[in-house]
């Protein structure tokens, strides 16, 4: 029984994907149309959730943001892609109450 604390952290360890992150933002905090994309990356998660909170802080610490990066904070409006490919591609918006899964459609 000793081993068996090990065995099971093994095999519930979750898998790590690769996710492809789109960030699009309005040129104007505030602004409902006009979004355009601002900045593209790869993120490692083994969930959307996961990888929107790596996003979310990676664009809100000064130390964080990448230096080619030249779009505003992340604030409520701005949205995030992940394309997943084959598996499909995934919208959430930032609301006052959190990130909440959108369609395209909103994306103009």
């Amino acid at each position: 029984m000793g081993g068996y604390p090990l065995v099971y952290s093994l095999l519930n360890k979750s898998r790590t994907y690769t996710f492809d992150i789109t960030v699009f933002q309005t040129p104007f905090y505030g602004s409902t149309r006009g979004y355009k994309e601002v900045y593209r990356l790869d993120v490692e998660g083994n969930s959307h959730e996961i990888v929107i909170q790596k996003v979310f802080r990676m664009f809100n610490v000064v130390d964080c943001i990448p230096n080619d990066y030249k779009g505003r904070f992340m604030s409520t409006g701005d949205i995030l892609l992940i394309d997943q490919g084959r598996h499909g591609q995934y919208y959430y918006k930032l609301t006052s109450g959190g990130w909440e899964k959108i369609n395209r459609i909103q994306v103009k």
